[in-house]
């Protein structure tokens, strides 16, 4: 009869039960230790803590070094400080690494603007101020960094027109204490970004009341057709701090935001709008302007960015002139519009080999979104008879998701209807000190949604 052999966690090795408990997060680890004695004593062993300590901490041998502590004290340690943000501490202060190392590189005086992390015992202090409590993951994010100085250019972002210019800072908590907001149509809202130039802010609930969600983010839109005050529309920016401060992040830090005179410019570039004729190519970049867009009465302004470059390697004989443009304009309904005009913005630009010409239009229209493509007619240098035309190719501007407010609908929903109009007319003929714009439909078919 065979002899039944009874296992028991005193009889195995060590190595396959450090193997099991290095799969563990750090909560099942401690639940191990009371087990028994010996898992208590396995769940002491310094590299299980290493792992634990680089995932939710980021911490370096040379931080251990540095500290000169084991890396269970270590882990413990940061734990009683910042234990609460665990979930998010990691993502948060990537993202922060992230952006500081791409703006000392790309801008360095914006960094200077930083202000060092809150205590916790601040943010006790504005919650007990303002009655409401702040999300984990804002919190978090503040103890990192406490916003920024009220500067110009600000972190989050600019935009500007000839006759207008938006750029936001992110408040740091005491400001944005100050600005909480309790008034009907925007009760329990803190602002998280301030634009000195606009008065522009973005909001987070932090409470679920009107028609909004605890921790969304939002750019404030009055109803200008309602004769309630509080009637606020809003464009959502994000559903929860963390998505919004992160997708920010790394549009800046991938090039998707490009740096334009030291500022943080929020174009948003599709890779596919990009067209090549011959030796000039042509691409687009688009930005949604809520400030100066309203949903009652639909009206969505755009802002659109053109670079137009002619290859180094391209034969000097090649230099040319831009003539004239045209544009198809197509709406949801299937309707298309054809304009036609001389040069672009009142330029007429001379290319040559290696020559950039970017410029920007703009566009308003009273549909949540649109569709652009054309082209522009040269002529040779050499030989003015010879002409030829150079693509544009299609870009799409579809405005961010918005809500009614809670005065015009009881049923809050995002808005997925566009508003039937038709009327459009091309912009390019946009000049210093005018703002012209055109109202379009949305296409047919499914439009990337830029938010």
């Amino acid at each position: 009869m065979a002899t039944s052999i009874v296992l028991s966690l005193d009889n195995l090795p060590s190595d396959p039960l450090l193997l099991v408990l290095s799969f563990l997060d750090f909560r099942d680890l401690i639940s191990c230790s009371f087990v028994s004695r010996r898992l208590n004593d396995l769940t002491g062993h310094n590299p299980l803590w290493k792992r634990l300590c680089q995932k939710h901490w980021l911490l370096t041998e040379a931080d251990k070094t540095h500290r000169g502590l084991a890396w269970k004290e270590l882990f413990r340690e940061y734990y009683s400080d910042l234990g609460r943000y665990i979930d998010y501490y990691s993502t948060l202060k990537k993202a922060w690494d992230g952006l500081k190392n791409y703006l000392n590189q790309k801008c360095p005086r914006m960094i200077t603007s930083l202000k060092e992390g809150a205590r916790e015992e601040e943010l006790d202090t504005i919650e007990a101020q303002i009655g409401c409590k702040l999300p984990n993951d804002y919190r978090c994010s503040y103890r990192i960094h406490n916003g920024q100085k009220l500067v110009v250019p600000g972190l989050m972002g600019s935009m500007a027109l000839s006759n207008h210019y938006r750029s936001e800072d992110l408040l740091d908590i005491e400001t944005a204490a100050g600005g909480f907001q309790q008034r009907k149509g925007m009760r329990q809202c803190l602002p998280l970004t301030f634009c000195f130039h606009t008065g522009l802010s973005q909001y987070m609930a932090l409470e679920s009341t009107e028609g909004r969600t605890r921790s969304e983010i939002f750019y404030q839109c009055p109803d200008q057709l309602a004769q309630d005050p509080s009637g606020i529309d809003m464009f959502i920016t994000g559903s929860n701090f963390t998505e919004w401060f992160t997708s920010y992040v790394d549009n800046v830090v991938t090039g998707e935001y490009p740096i334009i005179r030291d500022q943080i410019f929020r174009y948003v570039h599709d890779k596919r709008c990009v067209a090549t004729t011959g030796d000039i190519t042509v691409s687009v970049s688009t930005s949604f302007l809520p400030e100066l867009s309203s949903i009652h009465p639909p009206h969505f302004f755009f802002t659109y960015r053109i670079r137009i470059e002619m290859a180094k390697s391209a034969l000097p004989e090649n230099a040319c002139q831009l003539d004239s443009r045209y544009w198809k304009i197509t709406n949801a309904n299937g309707n298309v519009e054809e304009v036609r005009g001389p040069g672009v913005v009142g330029e007429f630009p001379v290319m040559t080999p290696g020559k950039v010409h970017e410029y920007a239009s703009c566009t308003t229209f009273s549909t949540t979104s649109e569709y652009m493509e054309g082209h522009y007619t040269f002529h040779r240098l050499k030989n003015k008879e010879e002409v030829f035309d150079v693509s544009i190719p299609r870009f799409h501007m579809v405005c961010p998701p918005f809500r009614d407010s809670m005065v015009r609908s009881s049923s809050v929903s995002e808005v997925s209807a566009p508003y039937d109009d038709d009327n459009s007319s091309d912009t390019d003929d946009y000049e210093e000190g005018e703002m012209r714009g055109m109202n379009m439909a949305d296409p047919g078919g499914r439009c990337p949604r830029h938010v």
